[in-house]
């Protein structure tokens, strides 16, 4: 767990150190030009500064160990320093509209074109690399900070790319009122961005369900079950950072005492711990079958069954959600 929240800090120091050079680039090229749409430019890159640097702080506060005020860690600071970067990005996009808009009251001719497409196009190459590290150690260490500032990344390279071609067509048409159009198409680009940043912070905040999630947990167990597992329910999930909280409860044989309910628990842990690299916390509730288990029930040498064995029922993320035993015909 430390060695995964060194490499992730490690990782947006880099990205916040490339940011400040790659700002300076870009308002280097905004100097020579005077072209809003680089502008648009320059300015998203100043919410990529401030951006960095609360995920910085967001990873240094997950990283701590939970204690008395805190019993499940401080993972929920990534959802608020996520959705203060998607509200800086989407109030970016605003604001470059709105200097778009008054360019185009004004007519204004950019200077230097040719020097301004090589600057940005070089800051768009690095994002872009940066971008895809980022995303990648994110989603493999379960870093909402670290993808946050991945997709920035590669959306910043894309309108940056975007920017650069309008200019290209500029340079060579000398329709230099297309600057603050392309101004705006790609403030739209941005707005996007800010909302579904702020979208996926407010979910984790809320403890949304997540789909995506559920349904990798639900394959996972289904995949791993065994024989004394005779349903699995109430399954929920909820996020803290870079940790996963897992509740479920367990169904097992009515007669098995408490070190062989343990023994079963054990083994689910430890299923889960696999899959996930030890990044969940897992708090199980075991019940005992009823006599309506039996039909589903593999456990072929149970002393005390009642029905035969009709079929298995598959686990699905709407079956293992309830909050009820499983039995045939009812909630498969």
């Amino acid at each position: 767990m430390q060695n995964r929240s060194r490499v992730n800090i490690r990782l947006q120091w880099i990205i916040t150190l490339t940011g400040v050079s790659l700002f300076g680039i870009k308002m280097w090229a905004w100097y020579i030009t005077g072209s809003v749409a680089v502008f648009t430019d320059a300015l998203e890159s100043t919410v990529n500064i401030v951006s960095a640097f609360l995920g910085l702080y967001s990873l240094y506060l997950s990283a701590k160990p939970r204690d008395s005020d805190h019993p499940y860690g401080h993972g929920k600071v990534e959802f608020v320093t996520s959705a203060i970067e998607g509200t800086l990005v989407f109030a970016a996009g605003g604001l470059i509209i709105w200097e778009a808009i008054q360019n185009l009251r004004t007519a204004h001719t950019p200077q230097a074109l040719d020097t301004g497409i090589w600057l940005i196009i070089s800051t768009a190459v690095l994002n872009f690399i940066l971008g895809i590290i980022s995303v990648r150690t994110g989603k493999k260490n379960n870093s909402l900070p670290l993808i946050s500032s991945g997709r920035h990344l590669q959306s910043d390279t894309w309108s940056t790319l975007g920017i650069a071609a309008g200019l290209v067509l500029i340079h060579f048409t000398g329709l230099y009122w297309l600057d603050p159009l392309i101004a705006i198409l790609f403030a739209c680009i941005i707005l996007y961005t800010g909302y579904g940043i702020i979208r996926t912070s407010l979910a984790g905040i809320m403890d949304e369900a997540d789909e995506a999630l559920l349904q990798q947990v639900v394959q996972m167990l289904q995949q791993k079950r065994r024989p004394n597992w005779i349903d699995l329910h109430n399954l929920r999930i909820i996020k803290y950072g870079g940790t996963l909280h897992l509740d479920c409860h367990l169904t097992v044989p009515w007669y098995f005492n408490v070190n062989e309910a343990h023994t079963e628990v054990a083994m689910l842990e430890q299923s889960v711990a696999e899959h996930f690299s030890n990044s969940v916390e897992l708090f199980v509730h075991v019940d005992g079958c009823m006599e309506y288990s039996c039909r589903l029930c593999h456990l072929h040498q149970c002393p005390v069954r009642k029905h035969v064995f009709e079929r298995e029922v598959q686990w699905t993320i709407r079956n293992i959600s309830t909050n009820q035993k499983h039995q045939l015909g009812s909630n498969e």
